[in-house]
């Protein structure tokens, strides 16, 4: 009985990465198709990749996109750990759930009311819509992100560390850098890079507050996909994969690191 289980629970993990990875695949495939359609692999050509690379304006959107993403994961890593740190050292229980609701309440939030609400507030206070505008929203998204995910290493990081250091004649400043930084680590990096990809494929809050002669990648994309198909997306989106993938593996890699160092 436990081997049919068994054997049930890998088929169906089987076909639930067949459906999540078959469309990335296909799209992968057809971005070597000399034909130059989705429906007929007629030979391998690197053609779309040449094109991709000597299209200036779409390079300077992924720049753009990329400075975008750094950015706005930097910073909003900073702001998250410290409201992480703000809502963990809340003495009130009151005051400790309404900060942790209000943050949740971000993230459950539709794209679109909050890309709207965005392009409101940049328009009445008269700031210009273009890098600074997507760049101020993609923090204000991210933030709340960086918190849920830092929050529960705190959390599990034993009030008798800090009163140990306190007792050995430790100042905040030493509590902080030197016991409280290290342990939360992992989620710190989780923070950072889940942000990052946020940044990187969010479509709905930018499309709000992008302007005239800036666009990110994402915006450009579909863009290009409403004109109808053109393999550059194709290899594009190889490209952006083959990111993804490389920004996961070193991801755990310095997780699986920090991980090593806590324990030490």
């Amino acid at each position: 009985m436990k081997r049919k289980r068994f054997k049930l629970s890998n088929l169906y993990l089987a076909a639930v990465f067949f459906i999540l990875y078959a469309p990335i695949l296909y799209l992968v495939f057809y971005s070597f198709n000399s034909g130059g359609t989705m429906s007929n692999f007629e030979g391998f050509t690197l053609a779309w990749y040449k094109s991709l690379f000597t299209d200036t304006r779409l390079l300077v959107i992924v720049l753009n996109t990329i400075v975008i993403a750094l950015l706005s994961a930097t910073i909003s890593t900073v702001l998250g750990v410290i409201g992480a740190l703000a809502i963990y050292t809340a003495k009130q229980k009151y005051t400790k759930t309404s900060l942790l609701s209000l943050n949740n309440v971000l993230i459950v939030s539709p794209d679109v009311i909050i890309g709207a609400s965005f392009l409101i507030l940049f328009t009445m206070l008269g700031i210009q819509l273009g890098f600074y505008s997507v760049l101020l929203s993609h923090i204000a998204f991210s933030v709340p992100i960086v918190v849920i995910l830092v929050l529960p290493k705190l959390q599990e990081m034993s009030p008798t560390l800090i009163d140990a250091s306190r007792d050995l004649g430790a100042s905040t400043w030493d509590v902080l850098t030197k016991v409280i930084l290290p342990y939360i680590t992992p989620g710190v990096f989780a923070g950072f890079f889940t942000a990052l990809t946020y940044s990187l494929d969010d479509f709905a809050v930018t499309f709000f507050v992008t302007g005239n002669g800036f666009t990110t990648l994402a915006v450009e994309v579909y863009s290009r996909a409403r004109q109808g198909i053109s393999l550059e997306i194709n290899a594009l989106s190889a490209i952006l994969f083959l990111f993804t993938l490389i920004l996961v593996i070193g991801y755990y890699v310095l997780a699986q690191r920090g991980s090593k160092e806590v324990r030490r």
